[in-house]
């Protein structure tokens, strides 16, 4: 036999995984998220546009950017309010509003987000205590700024100290509120998993089991139970029986598919 006419046999060498996608959030609450930001963003630019005299020189048209700055503020509650509407949003909202065990040790804990055996050491949910206080401030700030906003915009119907303390709470409330949400972004974009679950509605099964390992865990329980063996769709600490956006498949797509 001439030695070109042998057939070399290289052995196969499996690839990497393919990850397995996991729905996080519907499009619904997608939506409700990036227009609260957007109202929120919004906000928060056009009043340093009105208390920063350097911008204020800079940009002008004060009464337009004032306009643009009230109705943004009062719109702000709007989307929270519609999306109620949405099951799934009503399942986070009580997933956020409470408080397990494991998240007071998730904030004492400084291994709080140390990995053993490809998962996380605490049975985190859907959301980490950090997410949840940062919702809780979000609320509480959206409801604060709407009261101090109605006094400063309406002014008559208010004595006067009561106009003075709302100027001062919104003024330094708005300072705050650029630092939690400055803090909010670094912690998003340093995270691109998260940050993509948030954008396409799609997560990494491993990422979860590494950050949200209750959620994946309950995400899990719910598929179980589920008559037709498909995937369900967890909010954390409870299982929503609505599998939202396209069902079980709609899942097991990659970020970026229809």
């Amino acid at each position: 036999m001439h030695p070109h006419d042998a057939v070399r046999h290289e052995p196969t060498r499996p690839g990497p995984a393919r990850p397995v996608w996991m729905l996080r959030f519907t499009r619904a609450e997608r939506a409700i998220h990036h227009v609260t930001a957007l109202l929120m963003g919004v906000c928060l630019v056009t009043a340093g546009m009105l208390y920063l005299p350097m911008l204020s020189t800079v940009v002008g048209h004060r009464e337009l950017v004032k306009t643009v700055h009230v109705w943004c503020g009062f719109a702000l509650p709007a989307p929270i309010v519609l999306g109620l509407v949405s099951r799934a949003f009503r399942t986070d909202l009580r997933s956020l509003n409470r408080f397990a065990p494991h998240d007071w040790e998730w904030l004492k804990r400084g291994d709080r987000r140390a990995v053993r055996h490809g998962r996380g050491v605490l049975p985190v949910g859907k959301f980490n205590a950090g997410q949840k206080l940062n919702a809780a401030f979000t609320a509480g700030a959206i409801l604060l700024m709407l009261g101090t906003g109605e006094m400063l915009t309406f002014p008559d119907p208010w004595p006067v100290h009561w106009r003075t303390g709302a100027t001062f709470v919104h003024d330094w409330l708005f300072l705050i509120i650029v630092i939690v949400v400055a803090g909010h972004l670094w912690e998003a974009f340093r995270d691109k998993n998260a940050l993509g679950g948030m954008l396409t509605g799609r997560v990494d099964r491993d990422w979860a089991a590494r950050h949200h390992p209750g959620w994946l865990d309950a995400v899990q329980r719910g598929a179980a139970r589920a008559p037709d063996g498909g995937s369900g769709t967890a909010s954390g600490e409870e299982v929503s029986g609505a599998t939202g956006e396209g069902g079980p498949e709609f899942a097991k797509r990659r970020p970026g598919m229809s």
